[in-house]
């Protein structure tokens, strides 16, 4: 752990000698304090901010400890206030409830019936004509546009989407693609 560097105001204030009993007393009782620190949170980087945090305000009031026997109970104390400081400022962002928020969705559809499903599309596709399947294939299958498609075909835009939308009219049409009632 390294020994922490107080750069404020307030801080100017503390002796040169009190910066060298204080670095030598982070020395001795880091560890402990370390471990005191890692046993207020469940990650041991926030124990070392947690612990730095209180250091810090440790040295600014080190001249006004008197009794420096009780220094581990004045940066316990720190510790504590700090990490009960982090815990009323953090935002909650999830709250318990009674029911559960998300709707519980469409159920999944059975993987038999989408294969049904796929196989008669896939029929119903091929009873067009060549010239319409394949424009159908392009736009909806290969997600090619309308101009990407004319391109392919070397038709204009104009032909793509009337052959298409008189394709879709007889998928629409077919029986075996009809919603079962």
């Amino acid at each position: 752990m390294t020994t922490p560097v107080c750069t404020t105001a307030s801080s100017a204030a503390v002796p040169p000698t009190s910066y060298t009993s204080f670095s030598s007393y982070v020395r001795a009782r880091g560890p402990v304090l370390l471990r005191t620190a890692r046993s207020l949170t469940t990650n041991p980087n926030d124990a070392e901010d947690l612990l730095q945090t209180a250091l810090a305000k440790t040295y600014v009031a080190w001249e006004r400890i008197e009794d420096h026997r009780a220094l581990d109970g004045y940066v316990r104390r720190a510790l504590l206030n700090t990490r009960t400081s982090q815990w009323r400022k953090r935002k909650v962002d999830e709250f318990s409830c009674e029911e559960l928020p998300e709707p519980t969705g469409l159920p999944l559809a059975d993987p038999a019936e989408q294969q049904v499903l796929h196989d008669a599309m896939w029929r119903a596709v091929m009873k067009l004509p060549d010239r319409q399947r394949a424009m159908v294939v392009l736009r909806y299958y290969e997600d090619l546009s309308e101009a990407q498609t004319a391109e392919v075909l070397g038709v204009s835009v104009g032909t793509v989407k009337s052959a298409v939308s008189r394709a879709l009219g007889k998928l629409r049409e077919d029986p075996e693609l009809s919603p079962v009632r």
